[in-house]
């Protein structure tokens, strides 16, 4: 399974907590390309919620990756 940002922005606005086959069906109705379908098809088989995008992708980048705030520590 790979994830990138711009795969990861087609299921960011998913009905969140959402099963693995909900996310699919969202994906499905909403026009995401196949590599987003094929990793959200290669989770586990389960009934279990995923609460938020960061469960599926555990590095999925926050505004804290990015520094923002920090910019009196760039000069």
């Amino acid at each position: 399974m790979y994830w990138n940002l711009d795969l990861a922005r087609h299921i960011a606005d998913a009905p969140w907590p959402a099963t693995k086959d909900e996310l699919l069906d969202f994906a499905n109705r909403t026009g995401a390309p196949q590599p987003v379908l094929d990793n959200l098809d290669d989770l586990p088989e389960s009934d279990e919620l995923y609460e938020s995008l960061e469960e599926i992708w555990p590095d999925y980048p926050t505004d804290e990756d990015f520094c923002y705030g920090d910019e009196e520590h760039l000069s």
